[in-house]
């Protein structure tokens, strides 16, 4: 019984000829562990059993010609011939080269899903992080509001009663009258009194806090308080922790353009304050998808 062709040994342990007859094209005829190793690489290919070009000009199911091994023997011999036994011996080999190949295929995906799920637990924990740093920011700058609130209430106050007593001392003045033993209190200066806008002209005053309104694509809104000093990145950052999530998983990165005069913000523009960038004390702005680059 003449040895087993490379194509018919492959076919033997099981695998299509329309697939082996492939894999032994592509790898040049190279031998039965060559295709193998391509065969167990290519198994779950949509066009693995699509049948291949003749044009890559391979003939398939036989051995190398003198042009691909080498010349042969002097005396012009073949290869021996093997009998029954060495025939599934060689078999026998064969598919225990084939369960190798496979379990070395199963813990090369085993490692490669381990891998990325630990990506993925690193991906979440780190933001998870932002999420947190994002909520403290969110607090501090909520007491920071409550206690300027405070501040300026208290001042409120005092400057009422300062003229309730500046009234009460005039009044006295005008009538005659006293308050109490004590002499009437001098004049106030006009720095600290009100006036009105015809006596001094109005100050520029300056903002701390800016109140932003994002405008997202859905139709909803976000709205947000930031400092004055904030670069316009802590805005981008928190529009994305904050906007949802969308369909597929995988959000996709967002431009911010103004709502009036028309303006769409550069990644220079996100290094600069909101003060700079004229958003203060309050701002409209827009959400638009940016395609990734």
């Amino acid at each position: 019984m003449a040895e087993l062709t490379a194509l018919e040994s492959l076919i033997e342990m099981g695998f299509p000829r329309g697939r082996a007859e492939k894999a032994l094209a592509l790898t040049g005829n190279q031998g039965i562990e060559a295709a193998m190793d391509w065969l167990m690489e290519h198994e779950d290919d949509p066009d693995v059993d699509e049948p291949l070009d003749t044009s890559l000009g391979h003939i398939l199911g036989r051995e190398p010609t003198f042009s691909e091994s080498g010349p042969v023997s002097a005396a012009g011999e073949g290869k021996p011939i093997l009998s029954e036994e060495e025939r599934q011996e060689q078999t026998k080999r064969m598919l225990e080269l084939v369960a190798q190949k496979q379990r070395e295929r199963e813990e090369r995906e085993e490692r490669e899903a381990l891998e990325r799920e630990r990506q993925r637990r690193r991906q979440g924990q780190e933001l998870s992080a932002a999420r947190q740093r994002l909520q403290e920011d969110e607090m501090r700058r909520a007491a920071e509001e409550r206690r300027r609130e405070k501040a300026e209430e208290l001042a409120a106050r005092q400057r009422v009663r300062e003229k309730i007593e500046r009234d009460k001392a005039e009044r006295a003045k005008k009538y005659g009258g006293s308050v109490g033993s004590q002499p009437s209190p001098p004049a106030p200066e006009p720095g600290p009194v009100p006036s009105s806008p015809s006596q001094e002209p109005p100050t520029k005053r300056e903002y701390d806090q800016c109140r932003i309104q994002v405008r997202l694509p859905d139709g909803t809104s976000l709205t947000q308080t930031f400092r004055a000093r904030e670069q316009l990145a802590a805005v981008r950052l928190y529009v994305e922790l904050h906007r949802g999530e969308e369909p597929g998983g995988d959000q996709d990165p967002v431009q911010l353009l103004s709502g009036f005069p028309r303006r769409a913000f550069s990644e220079a523009d996100m290094e600069r304050p909101l003060q700079e960038l004229g958003l203060v004390p309050s701002a409209v702005l827009i959400v638009a998808k940016k395609c990734p680059s």
